[in-house]
C-alpha cells in the first residue's frame, strides 16, 4: 500500500510505500549547506526534532564506518539518544546511516531503520532534498509513523530550511 501526504504549510511530500517512509522537499539553498546541517553538530542541535521537542546534544563521526550519536529530548525531560553508523558518505551530495550498528561495527540489539538523505541541485541555488527512511519491517514503519512521521520530519524540515537560510 502506498500513501502520500503533502504539508502544505511547509512544502513538503511525505510517502509511505512498503517498508519506506519518504519526504522530499525543495530547498533555496545549496547542497552543502544542507550537507552541513546534516553533519555538523553544533548546526544538527538547532533544526533535527520538531517543536516541543529539543536536540541537547549531536556527536558525528561523518565518514564510511564512523558512529553518530543524536540525543532527542521529549517535552517530558525524557532523553532518546539514536545511535548509528555512517555506510556511505558523499560530500555535498548523499549520506546513508543506520541504526543497525551502534558504533564500530557493533550490532544493534533492535534495529530500526536506514537512512538514506540526498542533496540534488536542480538549479543554482536549488535543491531538492530527500529523505528515504528503509525500516526492517513494514511493522517497523508502521511504528514510526504512529510515532509521528508524517507530522514531526515535516517540522523539523521547515526549521532546517530556516537555518540553512542564515548559513
Amino acid at each position: 500500500m502506498s500513501e502520500t501526504a503533502t504539508n502544505l504549510a511547509t512544502s513538503c511530500t511525505t510517502s509511505a510505500e512498503g517498508r519506506d517512509l519518504t519526504l522530499v522537499r525543495e530547498f533555496d539553498a545549496t547542497p552543502d549547506k544542507l550537507y552541513r546541517a546534516w553533519t555538523e553538530p553544533a548546526l544538527i542541535t538547532q533544526w533535527f526534532t520538531p517543536a516541543r521537542w529539543t536536540t541537547p546534544k549531536a556527536e558525528t563521526d561523518v565518514r564510511p564506518g564512523g558512529a553518530s550519536v543524536i540525543t532527542m529530548r521529549g517535552p517530558d525531560g525524557t532523553e532518546f539518544p539514536n545511535r548509528g553508523v555512517y555506510l556511505e558518505v558523499v560530500p555535498n551530495r548523499k549520506l546513508v546511516f543506520t541504526d543497525a550498528y551502534t558504533g564500530a561495527w557493533e550490532p544493534a540489539e533492535k534495529p530500526f531503520m536506514t537512512v538514506t538523505v540526498t542533496f540534488e541541485e536542480i538549479r543554482p541555488g536549488r535543491t531538492r532534498y530527500t529523505a528515504r527512511v528503509s525500516h526492517w519491517t513494514v511493522a517497523d514503519r508502521e511504528q514510526h509513523e504512529r510515532m509521528g512521521f508524517h507530522q514531526g520530519w515535516p517540522m523539523a524540515t521547515e526549521q532546517l530550511a530556516v537555518l540553512v537560510s542564515r548559513l
